[in-house]
């Protein structure tokens, strides 16, 4: 009979190695190798439950390609970062800091889903009565949802069959364990073997499998890098344990677009949708002050309106600070150079602060010309219009770039009741836009010079 093989695992980029170094050759990383034993492949396929029988491949034009039917969460934004609702046998991890409201979500979903989908949550961190008081707390109905607390992966399983459902969550994945790998839960060899044999399990029975996965302390993804190539979808749920608003955040769908956003309000009765975001990140107050200004990023699949907020203070170091929030880093010390070199404008020694408004992570570089406007309004301590809003990329030598979905964005910042747009001549609409004045620039000095009219 043939033994286990011992290999040794990258937890970053998760290659293997055949004996423990130092240093992954792959990444880099140091001290990052952990110890992992693999079946023999008659024992992985006796485990899988596989017969041995060979399934010939086929041509593409035999293989159907019929749209998998969407199963509907009853939240549209969930909804919409999932790229429409849930796909049978899918896979989708939920991750997010301690506090940000993952159980809460989940537990909702589910109460939600079980009217019409047989459903099991699946608990390792918390005791039923626990879950029970969080529903109860919520006031969601008790009668339909099965919940079970495990962490052995093996007897999931086999519930699993017993109790065919077609939604699960298994809350969280760094607690399981499998008898075939002898480490401690929580490490690299065994999160990876638990989440091969769920996922597995989710794919050969046609059922939703939802994830819970931890986060480290840098906000990355806990466990085996490995972990992000084997699910469908990656969802991240952001937001201050003490703040009210949380974003969800597609970065991996196989069934969607990514970067999707969602956006949630925690309240006295769990996690509530909020159907336009927009309205959240302009709350703004009444008097207009320097440094603020609202810009037009796309998320996803729609248009978000968010105030971008600079501050510009004489610094009394020797190094001036840039503290960014919401921003790249990297991104504006070479917009601060652009404007520097192109505009005119010295903030040296100048410490540099900026913000962007309700805690959402602007990641597009539309977002490059609203946050040049902010920090020279900052510097000159004047205020800038608040009917008036912006976009447009700024490229190294300051010629202003378009955008994808120039149109949508006008029309968004129209609807909200903004008379004024600054954006990329080549982002000018072909029809006018209905109580707005926009105005084309195709440099950096033009935009500047459009502050003063």
């Amino acid at each position: 009979m043939a033994k286990s093989k011992t290999v040794y695992v990258c937890a970053d980029c998760g290659s293997e190695h055949a004996k423990w170094q130092g240093q992954c050759h792959d990444c880099g990383e140091w001290n990052t190798l952990s110890r992992l034993s693999i079946d023999n492949p008659a024992t992985q396929k006796r485990r899988a439950g596989f017969v041995g029988t060979l399934v010939p491949p086929k041509t593409l034009g035999e293989v159907s390609v019929e749209d998998a039917p969407r199963v509907r969460t009853g939240f549209a934004e969930l909804d919409r970062v999932l790229g429409g609702g849930l796909v049978p046998g899918s896979v989708i991890l939920v991750s997010g800091n301690p506090g940000a409201g993952k159980s809460t979500l989940l537990v909702q979903v589910l109460c939600a889903l079980a009217d019409s989908q047989s459903s099991l949550y699946i608990t390792g961190e918390e005791s039923l009565a626990q879950i029970g008081m969080r529903a109860r707390r919520l006031k969601l109905p008790l009668d339909r949802l099965k919940v079970m607390s495990e962490t052995n992966v093996e007897v999931i399983c086999s519930v699993w069959d017993e109790l065919k459902p077609s939604v699960i969550v298994v809350d969280s994945i760094q607690v399981m364990h499998t008898e075939n790998v002898e480490s401690a839960p929580g490490g690299v060899a065994q999160v990876r073997e638990s989440a091969a044999v769920l996922i597995q399990q989710a794919k050969r029975t046609d059922t939703i499998l939802f994830l819970v996965g931890h986060v480290t302390k840098e906000g990355n993804l806990a466990g085996p890098r490995v972990l992000e190539h084997m699910i469908d979808t990656f969802i991240m749920l952001e937001g201050d344990a003490d703040g009210r608003y949380r974003t969800l955040r597609s970065s991996k769908n196989r069934f969607g677009a990514i970067n999707e956003l969602g956006v949630f309000a925690m309240t006295e009765n769990g996690l509530v949708e909020i159907s336009n975001p927009s309205a959240i990140f302009l709350s703004r107050g009444s008097e207009p002050v320097p440094g603020s200004i609202v810009m037009v990023v796309w998320e996803g699949t729609r248009p978000l309106l968010v105030e971008a907020q600079a501050l510009v203070d004489e610094s009394a170091l020797g190094n001036p600070r840039r503290v960014v929030v919401g921003f790249e880093q990297n991104r504006l010390a070479m917009l601060l150079a652009v404007l520097h070199r192109h505009g005119g404008l010295q903030v040296g020694d100048q410490d540099v602060f900026v913000n962007a408004v309700g805690g959402i992570r602007v990641v597009e570089t539309s977002s490059d010309l609203a946050l040049l406007l902010a920090i020279v309004s900052s510097f000159r301590n004047k205020p800038l219009s608040t009917d008036m809003v912006c976009f447009g990329e700024v490229g190294l030598s300051g010629e202003i770039r378009p955008v994808p979905n120039g149109q949508e964005r006008l029309r968004e910042a129209a609807k909200h009741g903004f008379k004024k747009a600054i954006v990329p001549k080549a982002n000018l609409p072909k029809k006018p836009i209905p109580n707005m004045a926009v105005i084309g620039v195709g440099k950096l000095v033009d935009a500047l010079g459009a502050l003063e009219d």
